[in-house]
């Protein structure tokens, strides 16, 4: 007589499957990003003989220090979907594909530093750069003008102190700052709403200039913050809240998973 123990066919399928399809999706997940410090991928799927007909209960995906496009970092982010439906033919050759587009629960973290970063990123800066926007350019004597030195402070309830510099023909280096409320915009784009200037560390004798710039440095900034900067290959970010937690800001949201990232 032998013996041993020999794991049910079943258990050997969930082993067998699960793990392939976390490494399958390990991989392809971090092909998304320009560096990450940390990953975790894990697929749930109960009975294990879904995975034979392509289905799998759920997915979620945490990481954290992750660089999007070299120049943007988010300290954490997650994604949890619902079931889900995969080609079993493409993840026996290596490859996750989805039958069809789904959702999943999103959340991405994002630190005052890493935003300030942003804010120097060659994506950010050129479209901060020879602005010709009429409610500015009445200020500047028809010379078109550039933002810089953009900082970012956080404060509690998703309000936001913003500062920068700028030059005009006859002054240099003018500071312009205000207060605002961080709200999402048609669940992408993030808005300053109810601005106010904010006089706080501003000389007297250029408070009145800097009052003036403050509504055109807002208007420039409301039409560029876009979510869209943080969409991943085949992934894209929709944002019904945001919160504040000391030096982080917090996006919560879904995410649209329309294909998964090709090795």
């Amino acid at each position: 007589m032998l013996s041993g123990h020999t794991k049910p066919h079943s258990e050997m399928t969930k082993d067998f499957g699960e793990r392939m399809l976390n490494s399958v999706a390990s991989q392809s997940i971090r092909h998304m990003f320009t560096r990450c410090d940390w990953l975790d991928v894990s697929v749930r799927c109960i009975p294990s003989s879904k995975l034979l007909q392509g289905v799998i209960d759920s997915f979620r995906m945490e990481g954290q220090g992750l660089i999007i496009r070299r120049q943007f970092e988010a300290a954490e982010m997650m994604f949890e979907t619902d079931a889900v439906s995969i080609d079993v033919p493409a993840l026996l050759g290596g490859k996750i594909r989805l039958r069809q587009s789904t959702q999943a629960i999103a959340k991405v973290t994002l630190t005052e530093e890493a935003i300030n970063k942003a804010f120097e990123a060659d994506l950010v800066t050129q479209r901060l750069m020879d602005i010709d926007d009429e409610e500015l350019t009445n200020l500047s004597g028809g010379e078109p003008l550039t933002f810089r030195e953009v900082s970012l402070k956080l404060k509690p309830h998703a309000q936001v102190v913003v500062s920068a510099k700028t030059d005009l023909p006859n002054r240099e280096n003018v500071p312009v700052q205000f207060s605002a409320h961080l709200t999402a915009e048609k669940r992408r784009r993030i808005v300053f709403d109810n601005a106010e200037f904010e006089p706080t560390g501003i000389p007297e004798d250029v408070q009145s200039l800097s009052m003036a710039l403050t509504p055109g440095f807002i208007s420039v900034l409301n039409h560029m913050v876009d979510l869209e900067r943080f969409n991943l290959d085949g992934i894209i970010l929709r944002v019904n809240r945001l919160e504040t937690s000391g030096d982080r800001l917090i996006f919560s949201g879904y995410a649209q998973i329309e294909h998964f990232p090709k090795v």
